[in-house]
Order: C-alpha cells, then structure tokens, then sequence
C-alpha cells in the first residue's frame, strides 16, 4: 500500500500556516489618522476610562496640522467589548446631535485594541488566562493598567473604515426608512456600522481565524425582508405580529452561534488535550489542500460536510481548521447536545443549535431560513453531518436533505454568488464510541447526552486508539452542479426536501465523501480476519491472506492513509497487538506460534473497521456473483445473464450501498472486470472452462467477505415476512426486534454464518428495501404472501452464489485451485 498523496502533520498550537507573519501591534497599519477634508467626527468605541483617555491622547498627538481643530469632534459610542460595558451602553444623544448638526461629515470609528504577549514570535494564551477565563485581547480595566505599564506595545488604536454620513445615510435608508430628515434610528444604524468596521480592521491585525460575526441578531432583525417576512407570516396564521416577532427573536437567540474569539482559543486547547489523550499530538491531513480551500472561502461560502463516525469529528476538523488560520465554521449541532458545560462553550466557538423537528413550526422555520441566508450572504463558512448522525455500521449513512435544501434555497434566491461544498472525510484507525455502536446494533438503547456522558466519552480517551487521518474531497460547486444538470430551479416558497435535484445533490456528495476516505492497515486486517471465518491464524497466515488485498488496492489506486507494507510480518504484528491491546482480538500464545483471531462478541467492532473502506469493494464482489451466474446458466447469452444478476444485486442492495445509476454502474463493472482481464466479455459469452477461469484469476476473493454479512441479515428479514400473515400490519420496532431473536437462532443453528450478520442496523435497512418493493403491505394484497417469498428464495440464490465464491477462496487458501493449475496460487496464498 503507498499513500495516495503527502500529508502533514499539525502541531502544537502556534502561528497560522499559510497565514503569514503573526501579527505585530507596533506595527503602523491600520492606526495613522484617516485621509479626509472638511468636518470630521471621531466616532470612539471606549470600554473603559482607560480606553477612553487613550483614544483622546492619539486624538490630540496624530491630528495633522492640516486639520483644524474645530473641524474634529470626538463622539463616544456604545462599546462593542466587555460584557458588563455592554449592559449598561449609555445613551447616542451626542451622536444623534452630531448627525442632526447637518453637513456631511467624514464618521470615523475608532478602537483600543489589545494584544496577548509573544512567545517565540507567536502569540499565545497563558496557562494564568485559560484557568481563571480571562482574555488578553479583552482586558478589564485593572489588566489594562498594567499592560499599559508594563508593556504598551500590546495595546494599539485601530482606526477603522471611515464612511461620509451621506453614505451610511443611504444605507440606512435602504434598511427601511424613507425620510431623509430622520435621524431616529440612524445614530444607532451608525454606531453599529462603526462596530462592524472596527471589527474588520482588527482581523486585520489577529488573522482570518477570528473572522466571527458580530451583532447577528440585531442586524438579522433589522433586515427589512426579516420584518416582511414576519409580518406576512402573522396574517398568514392569523397572530398578531408582535407575537410572532417576539417568537421569532426568541427562536433567533435559540439557534445562533455567539463566537468568542477568546473562547474560540480556548476550545482549540481543550481539543487538543482531548484528542491527543487517545490519540497522540499528531493529526494526518493535506496542507495543500486546505490551503486551496482557504483561497476558495475568500470568494465564496464554502461548506464542509465530514463523515460522522465518532464525537470528536468535529473537534479535530475544528482544531485542524484553527491550526492553519481558518476561521471556525459555523456548525450545525443537534439540540441534544446544548447541555452544560459543553453547549455554552461550543455555542461560542462556532455552534448553532437546531431542534431535531420542527416542520410544524413555521416561525422557526422562518428563522432558521434567514439566519442561514446571513451566513451565506456574509461568506461564512458552514459545517454539518450529511448523514445527520453517527453511523453505527461504519458505512457511510443515506444522507439527510434538511440542512443541504436550506443552503440550496438561499443560494437560487441569489444569497451568493456561488457556494462550494468540501466533502470530508475523517478516519481513524480505531475508535472509542464503538463499544456504544455495537450495544445499539445488538438492541441496546442509546444513552442520551447529558454530562455524565461527556465524562465517560473522555475516560474511554485514556486508551491508545492509533492516528487520525483527514482528507478533503473533490469540491463541488453548486452554480457548476446546477449548469450540468438542468439549470438552476427558482425558488420556491421555503426549502423543498423532495426536489430531485437535490436528492441527486446529496447522493454525489455522499459518493464523493466515500471516494476520499481513506483505508487503514486496521481495516484491511479486520477485513482479511472476518473472510477467514472463526479460525485464529498466525501473523504469516494473516500477511498471505493481506497479500492479494494489499495488491489490489495498489492497482486500483485506493487512497490509504500511510505507507504500510501488509506483507511485513512486523507490520501486521503491529496491527494485531493494537487489536489486542483494545479487546477486539484475542492472542493465544501458549502453542509454538502466536495465533490470533477476532473475539466472537466482538465481530461487530471489528465488521465496523471493515465496513468504513467496504464501498471500495462492493462492485468487485458483484462481479464474482455474477460470473458465478454466469457460469451455472444454460442460456446462450451469458453476458445477459452476468448483467442482469449485477443488477439484480445492486437493486437487492441499494439501501446499503451508493451506487450509481444503471449506465454509470455498468461502466465501473466493467472497469473492475478490465483490472483482471481485457478480454473478460469475451470469456464470459464463451462460457465453459473460459468463464471459470475468468473468475478463478480474480484475486482476492471479496463477495464472501463483503457480501455475505449483508445477505445473512437480509434473509432473516425475508423468512420473517415470509411467515407473517398478510393481513397483519409491520410495526418496524417490533419488527427488528423479532429479526435480532431468529437472527440469534439461526446464527446456534449456523444458517447465519456471520456474528456480524445479526445487527439491528441491517434488519431496518432490510425492511426499508421491503417496503420500497411493497412487500410490506395491508389486507386486500391478494398475491402478497407469493410475493414475500419470492423476496425471500431471491435472496437466499444469492447467498448460495457468494457461499460459491466463499468455498473457491477457501481451495485457494488450502492451495487446490493452485494445484490444479487454475490460479497458480500457493498453499497459504491469499484468498
């Protein structure tokens, strides 16, 4: 196996890769006085006495002599820093004065920023600020004394934007007044413009990372479209409007995110010392790649979409994110998790909370719409689960349209320009919540999140889980998406979840997400050690049987998460012994040999690392059922056959697996079919003694492997079905749980040859693939009981045709087909 491309490392927290220099405060950007003529006010954002005589003092040192002291005014506004300043913001009388005065004076904003100290070029937190909570970049006014003092090259005034107050009066007035004589209301518009601008020039100075909105709820309220909107809404349900906007400031104050930049540092601390308990320092990831992304989000939103496996997902992106200068995204976490102390924190490091439903509710719809539009429209990035939830089989999960359809509608009504979407994927090479996974696939209920939970999901962190590796797929662009389908659909009334296009949207995504993810030596050993059945093997018995599976994802080109050599003794000993170390396997070491081999309750942990990379081995075991068909038919056309059983296939398991459509699957068999031998159309229309040894030069053997855990589950939902009467309605809860009892009597009874076969994941997909055909029916259904089992004998050809696979890879591995001539494998050989 090589690595499909160079990754780095990330490290300790310290300068923005790719950012530049860190920012220097003595530096003289950003704070000599403002170009300008004429009338000038000076528009002082003071959060302290402190702050207040600074600003004065600049006022009084940098006005050039060219500048008429009479024509300056120096105007306080409410400050924009300190929680408890905040609360008691003193009146805009002087402003509104000031504005009334007439002319078209120069507003010019103006700030105090502070600095935190340098260590070794970089700017960083003390241990002293992260235990008592305290930021440097926002001092109280006894900290701000002795930074003064002390060091005052870490205090600076930052001078923001100027705009003539002929401009901002404009703007306002395209906020929703219509007379220009009025100044109630506009002193406010300008003091927050002031804000925003000072915020921006700050950035400036402390880096894209801290790139966080301010003032959200006030300028989302604002908006004349918002109090439209609301307005229109009230008649619409017949409620007065002031309930409604009073609903809709609430809902507002629900789901935003309240960024810190402090807390934002803070949380990328806690991050580290999280992951890095189980993990190590060292997270494995292309820092190229995100170099390009972060050229792309300076034009457009963009949106990450990472694979959900485990609950640090999002912490290592976040972290990773923070490292190379990125601003945090702004992600969407289900309600569940705004429990303290991890809510509060993460709200404020870039999470906005959103209910798990709420399609009854039009006002929150209504404002979860709009907050949306301003993160799109203001270019900020986004972040949430395609799958909506942890997947408890590996696997990726059908993804979920509610959050996608949102994004979709603000950019069709013209949000942005454009918005480009990052699949990610986040592997790791073992992972802690499995043991929960496994529990719940078994029929165990999920524990709800509450504190106690988060304590235990940081205990299990003090194992060694081995690395964790990021990798950021093909972007998509949805104005380019949309040009190559069927143009761009206008918009409709809010988000339409149903439209195909969207759909089809989603589906790419989710194929794109999977394309990326790379393969750990963890699950190509797990995979191999689950193809061998329940026998313990020795490490040179597990490297032959890696051999071939090494040696076909090199010729495939399959990403891979490091350079391992699978056929070092020393390699996949390692391997084992982390198995060992986390209870998934066991050693025996008393014989002459170590000998290993998957725990029997632990052969879902184990299907669950081979289940993450098993995407890139479905259409290839399709294959070999179909050439299994193939040659067992006494039909003329053989090749007809072979199509018609891959399709069969993919339809039987479509709730499993993304294939493409019928055309473009077509297209990847036979490329797959191509790797082993060009002329394999032509074998298979022979027939005889050409078909079978077409499939007897495939190596390695996967349907058995692959396959079969799937087949297994699914054939204990079709003989339950097969056995209720026709009449009766299927609960689905019920249902899986009678589906777990034969599940675990066929698997005494070894119809069920697989442990990781009876799994209550794949009994619900199995039922969904049941009703999609409407075998799931009602009274009056004459020809249902016929038709349940015929669902249920396709099934069990199925099985007969992988069990067909699974007895040549066990003559491959004894040497027989070797011996024969037909492979020319050895005794030992891979599978």
């Amino acid at each position: 196996m090589r690595a499909a491309y160079k990754v780095r490392t990330v490290q300790p927290l310290t300068r923005q890769p790719g950012a530049g220099p860190a920012p220097d405060p003595t530096a003289s950007a950003g704070s000599g006085w403002p170009p300008g003529e004429g009338r000038m006010v000076l528009l002082m954002d003071a959060s302290t006495p402190l702050e207040r005589r600074m600003l004065e003092a600049w006022v009084r040192d940098s006005r050039p002599a060219t500048c008429k002291a009479e024509d300056v005014e120096v105007v306080a506004i409410p400050p924009s820093r300190r929680r408890r300043a905040r609360q008691r913001r003193g009146a805009l009388g002087r402003l509104e004065s000031a504005i009334a005065e007439g002319g078209d004076p120069l507003m010019v904003p103006l700030r105090i920023a502070w600095f935190s100290p340098r260590m070794d070029g970089v700017r960083h937190l003390s241990w002293l600020d992260i235990l008592t909570f305290t930021d440097p970049r926002d001092p109280g006014s006894l900290r701000q004394r002795w930074v003064k003092w002390r060091h005052p090259r870490r205090a600076r005034v930052v001078v923001g934007e100027p705009a003539r107050l002929s401009e901002l009066r404009s703007h306002w007035m395209e906020k929703g007044s219509a007379d220009s004589t009025e100044t109630t209301g506009l002193a406010e518009f300008v003091a927050r413009r002031a804000a925003l601008a000072l915020e921006r020039a700050e950035r400036r100075l402390r880096g894209a990372r801290y790139k966080v909105p301010r003032l959200v709820g006030e300028d989302i309220l604002s908006r004349p479209s918002f109090r439209g909107g609301l307005a229109a809404l009230a008649r619409e349900l017949g409620t007065p409007v002031e309930k409604i906007a009073e609903e809709a400031s609430d809902y507002l104050a629900e789901i935003a995110a309240t960024h810190d930049p402090f807390v934002i540092d803070v949380v990328a601390w806690l991050i580290r010392a999280l992951y890095s308990r189980g993990y190590g320092k060292d997270i494995h990831y292309d820092r190229e790649r995100l170099e390009r992304i972060y050229a792309t989000a300076q034009r457009y939103p963009v949106v990450f979409l990472p694979s959900h496996k485990s609950n640090l997902d999002h912490l290592v992106l976040q972290y990773v994110l923070h490292e190379n200068g990125h601003p945090p995204n702004h992600t969407a976490g289900g309600i569940n998790m705004n429990f303290f102390p991890v809510g509060p924190l993460v709200r404020r490091a870039g999470v906005f909370f959103i209910r798990r439903s709420f399609k009854d509710n039009p006002t929150y719809k209504f404002v979860l719409r709009h907050y949306i539009d301003y993160l799109v429209e203001k270019r900020f990035s986004l972040e949430w689960y395609l799958e909506g939830g942890r997947s408890r089989s590996g696997k990726l999960l059908p993804p979920r349209f509610g959050m996608l359809a949102y994004v979709v509608d603000a950019w069709r009504r013209g949000r942005s320009e454009d918005v480009v979407m990052i699949p990610v994927s986040i592997a790791y090479d073992q992972i802690q919540d499995v043991g929960e996974y496994v529990a719940e696939q078994r029929g165990g209920g999920k524990e709800s999140e509450s504190l106690r939970w988060f304590v235990k999901v940081v205990r299990r962190l003090g194992r060694r889980y081995g690395g964790i590796h990021i990798r950021f797929g093909e972007p998509l662009s949805l104005r380019e998406w949309y040009r190559e389908q069927q143009g761009i659909p206008a918009a409709g009334a809010e988000p339409d979840e149903q439209d195909l296009a969207l759909q089809k949207l989603a589906f790419e995504l989710s194929v794109r997400i999977n394309n990326a993810t790379p393969i750990t030596p963890t699950s190509l050993v797990t995979m191999a050690l689950l193809g061998v059945g329940d026998r313990a093997v020795t490490v040179e018995e597990a490297c032959a049987a890696l051999r071939n599976l090494a040696d076909y994802v090199r010729r495939r080109g399959l990403p891979v998460t490091e350079v391992v050599d699978l056929t070092s003794p020393e390699e996949v000993g390692r391997v084992l012994d982390h198995l060992v170390e986390n209870g998934v396997a066991t050693v025996f070491t008393e014989g002459p040999e170590a000998v290993y081999a998957i725990r029997p309750e632990e052969s879902l942990t184990a299907a669950y690392y081979r289940n993450t990379v098993i995407h890139f081995f479905v259409s290839g075991s399709i294959a070999e059922v179909a050439l299994v068909a193939a040659m067992e038919t006494a039909e003329e056309d053989r090749l007809e056959v072979f199509w018609k059983e891959a399709l069969a296939l993919r339809d039987l398991l479509k709730f499993e697996f993304f294939f493409p459509d019928r055309s473009d699957f077509r297209r990847e068999l036979a490329a797959e079919m191509a790797l082993h031998d060009a002329a394999w159309q032509d074998k298979v229309r022979a027939g005889g003694g050409q078909t079978e040894s077409l499939l007897l030069s495939i190596k390695p053997f996967n349907a058995h492997r692959v396959l079969s855990p799937f087949l297994e589950a699914y054939r204990v939902v079709g003989d339950l079905l097969a056995r209720q009467p026709a009449g009766d309605k299927v609960d689905a809860a019920r249902f899986a749980g009678q589906c777990l009892a034969l599940g675990r009597q066929y698997r005494l009874q070894r119809r069920v040859t697989r442990d990781e076969s009876v799994a209550k994941g794949l009994f619900e997909n199995a039922l969904k693939l049941a009703a999609n055909r409407g075998l799931v029916g009602v009274a009056g259904d004459e020809d249902l009981a016929a038709r349940r089992q015929a669902f249920s004998r396709e099934i069990r050809q199925a099985i007969r045709r992988v069990d067909a696979v699974g007895v040549l890879a066990a003559s491959r591995r004894t040497g027989l087909l070797g011996r024969s001539g037909s492979s020319g494998a050895s005794s030992g050989s891979a599978a």
